[in-house]
């Protein structure tokens, strides 16, 4: 059986054919243009909606340190930021006042804005804190507030600080709830409050990823393993913040990005036009997040009986220089445990 193939062949409607296709293409990018417009619209009044939730809930209030070129590193020139965020917690009864700060991080965006690391600085490291000697690094926001935790961090490290946030850390990490739990690689089995967090992929939230990033007795590395756990909760917050499933819910996104910022008070220099330039030069997605911890190279105890961690202060300077010369990439390929 042989197959034929229809051809069209031309008739007399051809001719007054081809003018109504030619009057239907403008009708029909026109259309197309209208279609654009309405979604790049709708686009924009949504960024404006994510822009406002942010910058209406955001708090000020936190000062920098005194601007004296003599004790602060220079600015950079390589185009990154470093952000200091401080967390402490409410219900620790040595939190009055400035309290200690329980959580000493600092996040380094790279100049591409397509990385971001978070390096966490263990409360207990023994460092100077300018104007007071050694002691423990948390003690410095008891002894000064937000302007000496920030020199003390640049004291030590040699890099320039830009911002400085304050993280109502039991209120952030109940962001879990808006995001219906997020899922964290537990390397220890613990008990703890009455919740149970075995070895392996968990989900949490609540009450429940709080007592997961509170508990340091039941771990073997103690407060360096707590710090650990704080770190992979706020990265697992980010990159479900951050997933298709959130981003493309708006009334749920719009609500996690306004409840991030209830959380948050800045410093007074951070604006808002700033704060909005820097998220639309963002390229990073919540894989592109790295986490490290400042290096220690053991423990000790000081002569009135304080347990501390000693700085590594060789892998320290190599940290530094990479913050400073843009290549903590290497640094991570060098040492990716942290």
């Amino acid at each position: 059986m042989t197959q034929t193939t229809a051809t069209r062949e031309s008739g007399p409607d051809d001719a007054a054919a081809t003018p109504k296709r030619r009057r239907l293409l403008p009708k029909i990018l026109i259309g197309v243009a209208v279609v654009l417009v309405v979604a790049i619209g709708a686009g924009l009044l949504y960024a404006a909606t994510i822009d406002r939730s942010l910058t209406k809930n955001l708090n000020r209030g936190v000062e920098l340190p005194a601007d004296e070129s003599s004790l602060r590193p220079p600015a950079q020139e390589t185009g990154t930021l470093n952000y200091v965020l401080l967390g402490s917690d409410s219900r620790d009864p040595g939190n009055e006042g400035n309290g200690r700060s329980d959580t000493v991080l600092v996040v380094h965006l790279n100049a591409k804005r397509d990385k971001a690391y978070v390096i966490s600085f263990p409360r207990d490291m023994y460092v100077n804190v300018p104007g007071y000697g050694k002691n423990k690094i948390n003690a410095a926001f008891a002894f000064g507030g937000a302007p000496l935790a920030v020199r003390t961090l640049e004291d030590l490290t040699g890099v320039r600080m830009d911002h400085v946030v304050l993280i109502d850390f039991e209120g952030f990490i109940r962001l879990t709830e808006d995001l219906d739990g997020v899922t964290v690689t537990n390397k220890t089995a613990f008990s703890s409050h009455g919740f149970d967090y075995p070895e392996g992929k968990i989900t949490i939230a609540g009450e429940e990823a709080l007592w997961f990033v509170r508990e340091r007795k039941l771990l073997p590395g103690g407060d360096l393993d707590r710090a650990e756990n704080q770190r992979n909760v706020i990265k697992a917050i980010v990159q479900k913040g951050l997933s298709v499933q959130v981003l493309s819910d708006p009334t749920t996104f719009i609500n996690f990005v306004g409840n991030v910022a209830k959380h948050l008070t800045v410093d007074n220099d951070l604006s808002d036009a700033e704060i909005r330039r820097t998220a639309l030069s963002l390229r990073l997605t919540g894989k592109d997040i790295e986490l490290l911890q400042a290096p220690i190279s053991g423990f000790a105890t000081t002569r009135d009986g304080q347990s501390i961690n000693v700085v590594d202060t060789a892998k320290l300077a190599e940290l530094s220089q990479a913050m400073k010369k843009d290549k903590l990439s290497e640094y991570v390929k060098k040492y990716p445990q942290g």
